[in-house]
């Protein structure tokens, strides 16, 4: 989903009227990450408000008939240990980071259009650079349901769109400083990253992460959605708020982000892992690098990523535009629509686009915790 795609095409449109859119296999060479333990940096001799993620193997993807052909098929992979941030940036500490540091994000920026055209099927004129000003895209949902295979019923460009106005410029993020910071690009993202002294994650280290030491579970706390009936994350629940995307006034808090640590974290002291909002993650997007990762039949040993972005399931976008993975899906998932609040769900979205439901957690390379701290937290 690109504000570019929307925000030309609608322009170009203004324009013309004004002058006249493998099999899997389960690989004995994988072995199943330990019983997980919390251990929290204590901001001393390890990193504060990070949890620590061990090393270890798993199996990647998911065969699940929920998974998306992007995910499949499961296959081992080894990732190094890491430190990860218990919770997405909130809005606060994004706030720090522009108070100190004076960063502009890109929606506060005149959309760049070498950026943009580069989504856009070849040939599409530049808009006026009166229509390019800054903004970004924002969920605004429906009155009535709809087809879901057009997004663009749903989402749209809003000027004045950013970080502190997240729906726009009559929308505010006041007392919401705990909420996942949103309208951030990858850009941005890196930005934050390089300004806290840490990085994104891979895709392999996210989804590691994100399974807190469960095999092949369902969600990040295990197989069941709702278990004693109880909501374990913050998506779109349509037997509370109805079809989707239709907004109404018995929606309910699905219609944007809840506070970090709402709900319980996983099994290494991650909040939030899947729910609440998009993250980004260090990868490029291909659909199908799952299944060339399986082809070996072999461990994958800390993968990077593809070298290049191919999506050939977003219509009306090159299959090569560039796009970056964002993993755990947000408030506005479904069963109707994404399901993407699965640990092995993934999309690919233009770096240069902030929306109102993606935002990042950090990871940082740091040593080890201590014997001692490893046993005060087994006990």
């Amino acid at each position: 989903m690109s504000r570019r795609k929307l925000l030309v095409l609608g322009a170009v449109t203004l324009a013309v009227l004004a002058t006249a859119g493998l099999t899997t296999w389960n690989s004995s060479t994988s072995q199943a990450s330990p019983q997980p333990v919390v251990i929290l940096g204590d901001g001393v001799s390890t990193p504060a408000n990070m949890a620590w993620v061990p090393p270890g193997r798993f199996q990647m993807g998911s065969d699940s008939r929920l998974a998306q052909n992007n995910e499949k098929p499961a296959h081992p992979v080894h990732v190094d240990g890491f430190w990860m941030d218990v919770t997405h940036v909130t809005n606060d500490e994004f706030a720090e980071f522009v108070r100190q540091t004076g960063y502009v994000t890109t929606a506060e920026r005149k959309p760049d259009w070498e950026t943009i055209r580069v989504q856009l099927p070849p040939g599409i004129p530049k808009p006026p650079d009166d229509v390019l000003v800054p903004g970004a895209m924002v969920f605004v949902g429906t009155s009535r349901p709809v087809d879901l295979r057009d997004y663009s019923q749903w989402w749209r460009y809003v000027p004045g769109a950013n970080w502190r106005h997240p729906q726009g410029p009559g929308s505010s993020i006041e007392g919401k400083g705990d909420h996942p910071v949103v309208q951030i690009s990858y850009e941005d993202a890196l930005a934050y990253a390089k300004w806290a002294g840490k990085r994104l994650p891979t895709e392999a280290e996210w989804e590691y992460a994100a399974r807190g030491g469960l095999e092949q579970a369902t969600y990040t706390w295990g197989d069941e959605l709702m278990p004693d009936g109880k909501p374990m994350a913050n998506y779109w629940d349509t037997e509370q708020q109805g079809t989707f995307p239709v907004i109404s006034p018995k929606a309910g808090g699905a219609e944007g982000t809840v506070p970090v640590r709402t709900f319980l974290p996983n099994g290494y002291g991650l909040y939030d892992m899947t729910g609440n909002a998009w993250q980004w993650v260090a990868d490029w997007y291909a659909a199908d690098y799952f299944a060339k990762q399986a082809e070996s039949k072999t461990l994958v040993k800390n993968p990077k990523g593809p070298d290049a972005s191919f999506d050939p399931a977003d219509p009306g976008v090159p299959v090569d535009a560039p796009k970056r993975v964002i993993r755990g899906g947000s408030f506005l998932c479904n069963e109707s629509y994404c399901l993407s609040y699965r640990p092995s769900a993934r999309r690919g979205s233009d770096p240069h686009s902030p929306m109102s439901h993606v935002g990042f957690r950090l990871v940082k390379d740091a040593p080890p915790p201590s014997p001692k701290m490893v046993a005060q937290a087994s006990k």
